[in-house]
């Protein structure tokens, strides 16, 4: 009996360690929310609409490359931008950050960064874009990429944590944007 009951909490402890692999599942993820900030910018995309369906070739599924993005109108006040991607249905996981974005960025085109751009770690510990990945069968998730314009340089390295990118925006948000789209697998 014993050994039953032995058995039957490593199973347990082994199919609970499984569900990791999707978004959501370990990695460092930022401890609260991200930032707020007014709404004062922009976020479209060429490749999916606000409130639509992000495109395979976008996520785990696909390329595994990042969507076109366009901030018109960015505030005169900001010194900077900076872009964080992330799953509020998996706790806030982040996809994708970019610091230290000039203020003139107007346009990232698909699978590129914008010279001068840092990115920083995601919460999969890459310094990269890392598409939606929700577990299958889980209902879509929802894919945030908040634009922040901000009054400072948040001056991060590509080492630096989701954690240490969300408090950095929260001391120098002036604007915010964002763009909304949803994956599920």
């Amino acid at each position: 009996m014993a050994r039953a009951v032995l058995a039957i909490a490593s199973l347990l402890a082994i199919s609970s360690g499984l569900g990791v692999a999707g978004c959501g599942g370990g990695g460092d993820k930022p401890e609260g929310d991200l930032p707020q900030a007014p709404a004062t910018l922009r976020v479209a995309s060429t490749a999916f609409d606000d409130g639509g369906t992000i495109p395979r070739r976008f996520t785990c599924d696909g390329a595994n490359v990042s969507p076109p993005l366009a901030f018109p109108q960015v505030p005169e006040g900001a010194r900077e931008l900076a872009l964080v991607v992330y799953d509020p249905d998996a706790d806030n996981f982040v996809h994708w950050s970019l610091v230290s974005m000039s203020r003139e960025t107007a346009l990232i085109s698909a699978g590129r960064v914008p010279p001068g751009a840092v990115q920083t770690k995601n919460s999969f510990g890459d310094e990269k874009y890392g598409g939606p990945c929700p577990p299958e069968g889980d209902n879509p998730h929802r894919y945030v990429f908040a634009l922040y314009a901000l009054s400072k340089p948040l001056d991060l390295d590509a080492g630096a944590s989701p954690e240490d990118v969300r408090k950095a925006i929260a001391d120098a948000a002036t604007g915010r944007g964002t763009l909304t789209a949803s994956y599920g697998r």
